[in-house]
């Protein structure tokens, strides 16, 4: 097998010219001769750099609006044969065909057409590379003779190989930037077809492109996700657990977070940051979560950031310890004083002030992350063998949405509370019960198997005074045991999807025991 290889030609035509010039000059000090296409040709003339066109190599012009130009023999037989074949040689030599060692290539913006406001249908198919994809796929092919370049990350590494080796590359450098390549071409091909799947019709062309509602558009034919490396991570749930973080790409939600301070994050950390994000979100006022094991064991609403987290503090400070903290507003001085005193592992929020920043550099392991909302239409999880797709759980019920199914209408404190309650009940896993009051938390039962039992456990590890309260039920109440547990808790009011083939003994025991329950007609389960 060929070790190091000289490279004598190279053939370049990019979009992103990021760093191109720079990189030519190093290539033409090797004596390499540099061929090139339409607007990369006229970069590097304009930089002094001596060029041979595209259509002086084939012996062909460039035509069809620049549809056509490299595909032809003259460029893949020039990449694609094998320099230690005899029978390759002689048909290159016999067909006039000239060696290329070097394929530097990024594709058209197919994305960024595609992504912007008004792109007209023509524009995006316009935009669909062809020769550029072709002769990536030759190059690397082929990488025992040729080095394919797709990324200007790779120039100043393969600028300083060729210097220190006379114009050669290593065989593992080839190989290298062939994988890299395949990747390339592959989530090309992927954003292509996810993209074009999502638009409506291809009528008429000059008109802007329309795409399907993410959130009523069908499923797709095969699921088709590349998502990039984004960083390693020193373990996953347990240290005898490798992981990894893979990000879209869009700087948007946890895997798109900026992180401020603090040690790296962890896969439990991402996990909990997500959930505590998301949860926070919820809230128009400031809102403050506090996650541990993606269960809340506290949030609240406030005037203030400050004011909400210390309530969200107060509905369970033991649980609190060790956890992650998520906040839908801007974290000002005050309230990371008073956040600083407690452990946390990590808060997530749209931004911090320079203040909050100042306070919290002396907790040098808190983990600070800046995060943008995400727009996430669809989640995914895995099973054995395959992969689930739903739709993510983004339903909201409205005071006028509810159905009041008791003799005793709830009062406006607890219509509030309800609805506060319901949307902290769709973030905790099922089954599930949340206590609540005044844009508070009191008492969280998670994850039980029985409902009786989340009812009791949420009772139980209430820190605050229970009676007044309100109660919100992941799902409908099978029988009244589940109601009267959290009545005799204290509860004033209930709120639940109803449904059940026995709600109407569930009502008459509410009605029995002089409290007001409402419907929303939506089930909030969460596994």
């Amino acid at each position: 097998m060929s070790s190091n290889k000289q490279v004598w030609r190279a053939l370049l035509s990019v979009t992103d010219k990021s760093g191109l010039v720079d990189f030519a000059r190093e290539l033409a000090k090797h004596g390499i001769e540099l061929v090139s296409t339409g607007g990369t040709a006229k970069a590097l003339r304009e930089a002094g750099l001596k060029v041979r066109d595209i259509s002086e190599l084939t012996g062909f012009p460039e035509m069809l609006d620049g549809r056509v130009k490299t595909l032809h023999p003259k460029v893949h037989g020039g990449i694609l044969h094998i320099r230690e074949n005899a029978q390759h040689v002689a048909a290159v030599k016999e067909h006039g065909i000239e060696p290329i060692d070097m394929v530097v290539v990024n594709l058209y913006a197919f994305e960024k057409t595609a992504a912007r406001p008004g792109a007209k249908f023509a524009e995006v198919i316009e935009n669909i590379d062809i020769g550029g994809p072709s002769m990536v796929r030759s190059a690397a092919k082929n990488f025992e003779d040729v080095a394919i370049v797709t990324s200007p990350a790779d120039y100043a590494g393969l600028a300083e190989e060729l210097g220190a080796n006379n114009g050669s590359l290593s065989r593992e450098t080839r190989w290298r930037l062939a994988k890299k390549a395949f990747a390339v071409t592959a989530a090309y091909d992927t954003a292509i077809a996810n993209t074009l799947e999502q638009i409506w019709s291809p009528d008429p062309a000059e008109a802007p492109v329309q795409f399907a509602d993410p959130a009523t558009a069908a499923f797709p034919e095969a699921l088709r996700v590349n998502y990039p490396l984004a960083m390693g991570l020193r373990y996953g749930e347990n240290p005898h657990q490798k992981a990894a973080l893979y990000a879209d790409g869009s700087g948007t939600g946890v895997a798109g977070a900026k992180q401020l301070q603090g040690k790296e994050l962890s896969y439990n950390n991402l996990v909990d940051l997500d959930a505590c994000w998301e949860l926070a979100q919820e809230f128009d006022e400031p809102g403050v979560a506090i996650i541990k094991h993606t269960n809340p064991c506290g949030a609240a609403t406030g005037a203030t950031v400050l004011e909400a987290y210390k309530k969200a503090l107060a509905a369970d400070p033991v649980s609190a310890f060790g956890g992650v903290i998520g906040i839908n507003r801007e974290v000002d001085e005050a309230a990371a004083e008073e956040i600083a005193k407690l452990f946390v592992e990590a808060i997530a929020a749209p931004s911090f002030t320079e203040g909050a920043r100042a306070r919290f550099a002396a907790r040098k392991n808190l983990r600070l992350v800046e995060v943008n909302p995400a727009n996430t239409p669809r989640v995914v999880k895995q099973v054995s063998g395959g992969l689930l797709l739903q739709d993510a759980d983004h339903g909201h019920v409205a005071a006028s949405e509810l159905k009041i199914v008791t003799e005793r209408e709830p009062t406006k404190d607890e219509l509030a509370a309800l609805l506060f309650a319901w949307r902290v009940c769709k973030h905790v896993k099922s089954n599930a019960i949340v206590y609540a009051r005044n844009g508070q938390t009191i008492g969280v039962g998670a994850g039980q198997m029985s409902r009786v039992d989340a009812a009791k456990f949420g009772a139980m590890k209430a820190a605050l005074p229970l009676a007044g309260c309100v109660a919100a039920s992941d799902a409908f109440f099978p029988f009244p045991d589940g109601l009267e547990t959290a009545v005799s808790a204290g509860a004033t009011a209930i709120i639940q999807p109803g449904g059940s083939v026995n709600d109407y003994k569930v009502i008459a025991a509410a009605n029995k025991l002089g409290i007001t329950m409402v419907f929303t007609g939506m089930r909030h389960f969460r596994h």
